[in-house]
């Protein structure tokens, strides 16, 4: 059966009772693993976790019935983690669905399946299991999240920041998670010690481990700097941050520029335009974006906005050349605002 949110989490936190397999699925597979930890949490401590892949269970199909029927050897709860996961487990999941008894839940990790998908059609239409698909978290939904996900950590976050190390992100939850610890060590956080975290903090954080966001990045891109956006992309690359993150971050740049730029074109002035956003932006933030926004006209935004938002589908559709794709239309959008100077 198809699940929101809310569904699947109270199952999973109800320890899988009357559901032998949970499909998380989507393009967020770190949002997927996050919710199939909730289901370990629910079993325990000391609950035997049994891992296993689709290309195991493809060649023996029967062993994912046996491992749900089985009993623990040390008499503890148990569970079965699938990942990664596809359509090669269908039959494997079939066999699931039709054994006459189950027992120990299954959670299977997938990443984007398509409607056609044996798996994903089996999870939709068994009573027995249910499907839930993860997307990345954009906008309020990105900052509602870094709140959440911080106040487990004992940081305090006021929602201008979370939407800096929102954006800072790529909308990555492994990425979040990771900053947030960071953040949590520098400010010697935790639940029963909560501290506040402000722009300063992040600043501090920034210099003293060398590493940046992708504010850099869209700074470069969208000022002309192509020497600095090319060193921008290699590093993030070195850290493994490429694609549709970095395609993201920029899409957000020019449509907050789209926003202010409607207002400039109605009258106001830069200056009265920049004021009006008060603490909506980081302070550091503000000269760059001003000088962006007497530059670049409502057409060449739209234009931009338009190649961004077709150039993430490309990537999300071609899965080869994703990465390549990105980086040269970053630098096209380069090209564009050197031209404007």
């Amino acid at each position: 059966m198809k699940a929101n949110r809310a569904q699947v989490e109270r199952a999973l936190k109800a320890r899988g009772e009357d559901v032998r397999f949970f499909l998380l699925y989507g393009p967020d597979e770190a949002g997927s693993r996050a919710l199939g930890k909730v289901l370990a949490a629910a079993m325990g401590g000391g609950a035997e976790r049994i891992d296993l892949s689709g290309s195991e269970l493809k060649a023996d199909p029967a062993r994912l019935s046996d491992e749900a029927a089985s009993l623990s050897l040390f008499g503890s709860a148990r569970y079965i983690w699938v990942e990664p996961a596809g359509d090669e487990m269908a039959e494997a999941a079939q066999g699931l669905v039709d054994a006459a008894q189950a027992g120990n839940p299954v959670v299977i990790v997938a990443g984007a399946l398509k409607p056609t998908s044996r798996l994903l059609k089996l999870a939709l239409a068994a009573p027995c299991a249910m499907a839930f698909a993860s997307y990345v978290p954009e906008g309020a939904e990105a900052d509602k999240l870094v709140i959440e996900m911080a106040r487990g950590l004992g940081l305090a976050i006021r929602p201008d920041v979370a939407r800096r190390i929102a954006d800072a992100s790529g909308g990555n939850r492994a990425i979040l998670a990771q900053e947030l610890e960071k953040l949590a060590l520098f400010v010697d956080a935790a639940p029963e010690r909560p501290q506040q975290v402000s722009h300063e903090v992040l600043e501090l954080v920034g210099a003293a481990t060398e590493e940046g966001d992708l504010s850099r990045l869209v700074d470069s891109a969208s000022s002309g700097d192509s020497a600095g956006l090319q060193a921008e992309l290699l590093r993030l690359s070195s850290e493994g941050i490429e694609g549709i993150p970095l395609i993201r971050a920029m899409t957000r740049r020019m449509m907050l520029l789209a926003r202010l730029r409607a207002g400039v074109e109605g009258g106001n002035s830069v200056d009265s335009v920049m004021a009006s956003q008060g603490k909506a932006l980081f302070w550091k933030e503000k000269p760059v974006v001003s000088q962006q926004l007497g530059r670049w006209r409502s057409e060449l935004l739209a234009k931009s906005i338009e190649r961004l938002l077709e150039a993430e589908r490309q990537v999300k559709a071609s899965g080869g050349v994703g990465p390549l794709a990105v980086d040269e239309e970053l630098l096209a959008l380069c090209r564009q605002a050197a031209r404007l100077r």
